[in-house]
């Protein structure tokens, strides 16, 4: 199983320069084999093979004049660029094949130097190291300061040297780990209903608040973004005032990611299967709670249950997006017509009282135990009798029975 490890590393302004002409370097390489390979498609040409792609933009061009300075960064970096070039391109033919699931996928667009985010990775042939002093070594840039906050599990096999809005660098090292991690068995199963009121419900009642970090970071975000429109277009301050913008929206992001990876390591560490509901959030990303529901992170949480899950020995269930959980009760399993989202709480016909959440919550474990255990766990109680004042019979059930009759007298 491979993990990514995140580090913050802090360049010298040296290093820096060094790095922007690495991020540079790879863009350009990038932008080039999209626009050779665009260009060869509108000629009806072939589709260039990535070992002639490499051929023509690296090794050949650094003997050209003009792109000779592609010789002043490791030829990793631009092997990389190429190599995510011919991952976008593979995406997207499966994707327009059937082959890839999920959201179609677009083609490969240029890339900027403007973008938020500029990367470069770094493989095993480029023989970056970690020295004993914690630095890290990377070909024609440096020793760079790495704030180490654990060790690596194993030996690393890439890096990636990332800077992001707020002008921060980071160090993403990719490490394979064993499947032998796994926690002691837990005797409890647990489903979890994701919502915005509460962020999370479990199916044993318990409620977890939704923190809502972007809302309460909104005052100070309103007050930068203010600031940051009465700077005039192309001046120092105003890219001082980008800086703060990035920098405020990174705290809010560190802050989610850190309180998600609380909440997801503690429910697979209790319990030993964990399932939920497999939400469209893009779908519900294009209605009125669209700002609420991006501030909630759901994908992000699910999807760090599910490789903590993989991980740890735990199983991990996806409940489909059409199970009516929330209409379903978990006591008879009569399904309800749709309710409104203010209706919190609501009583079945059975006598049942239910809040909207907690049931919704036990719909999903006993969905989740149905699809990924071997108990063989019913989705849907049993049959049950029905009340009195519903066993009636159709209108034409006494014609039908009179025909039946005499049919069978004849």
């Amino acid at each position: 199983m491979q993990l990514r490890y995140n580090f913050r590393v802090y360049p010298t302004s040296d290093q820096q320069i060094e790095l922007a002409r690495a991020f540079g370097c790879a863009r350009v390489v990038f932008n080039d084999g999209l626009l050779l390979r665009q260009a060869a498609r509108e000629a009806g040409g072939k589709y260039i093979s990535d070992a002639e792609l490499s051929r023509r933009l690296i090794t050949e061009a650094k003997r050209t004049p003009h792109r000779a300075w592609l010789g002043e960064v490791s030829s990793v970096v631009l092997q990389q660029a190429l190599a995510d070039l011919n991952t976008a391109y593979r995406n997207f033919f499966a994707s327009i094949t059937g082959k890839r699931k999920g959201r179609r996928v677009a083609p490969p667009r240029f890339r900027s130097r403007k973008d938020s985010r500029q990367a470069i990775r770094f493989t095993k042939n480029a023989r970056f190291k970690i020295l004993d002093n914690g630095r890290l070594r990377l070909p024609k840039i440096g020793d760079l300061h790495v704030r180490w906050s654990r060790s690596l599990p194993s030996v690393p096999s890439s890096v990636a040297i990332i800077k992001d809005a707020a002008g921060r660098y980071f160090a993403s090292f990719v490490v394979t780990i064993d499947q032998d991690e796994a926690l002691p068995p837990a005797g409890s199963e647990v489903g979890v209903d994701l919502g915005l009121t509460h962020f999370a419900v479990m199916s044993d009642g318990t409620k977890v608040a939704a923190p809502k970090f972007l809302r309460r970071a909104a005052r100070r975000l309103k007050r930068l973004q203010q600031a940051l429109s009465r700077k005039q277009k192309g001046s120092a301050g105003r890219r001082k005032a980008v800086v703060k913008v990035a920098r405020a929206h990174a705290r809010v992001t560190d802050t989610r990611r850190d309180w998600q990876h609380k909440l997801s390591t503690a429910l697979v560490r209790e319990n030993q299967a964990v399932y939920v509901e497999d939400l469209c959030v893009v779908g519900l990303g294009r209605t009125r709670l669209a700002k609420s529901v991006h501030d909630a992170g759901w994908a992000s949480f699910t999807a760090m249950l599910e490789y903590k899950a993989a991980r740890y020995g735990r199983t991990f269930g996806r409940v489909d997006r059409f199970f009516p959980s929330t209409r379903m009760c978990s006591a008879c399993g009569r399904i309800n017509e749709k309710m409104a989202l203010n209706v919190r709480a609501w009583d079945c016909l059975c006598g049942s009282h239910h809040d909207r959440d907690v049931n919704a919550a036990k719909n999903v474990k006993a969905a989740g135990q149905a699809d990924f255990n071997d108990r063989g766990a019913q989705v849907r109680p049993g049959l049950v009798p029905a009340p009195r004042g519903e066993a009636v019979t159709r209108p034409d059930a006494a014609c039908s029975a009179r025909s039946v009759e005499g049919i069978s007298v004849l």
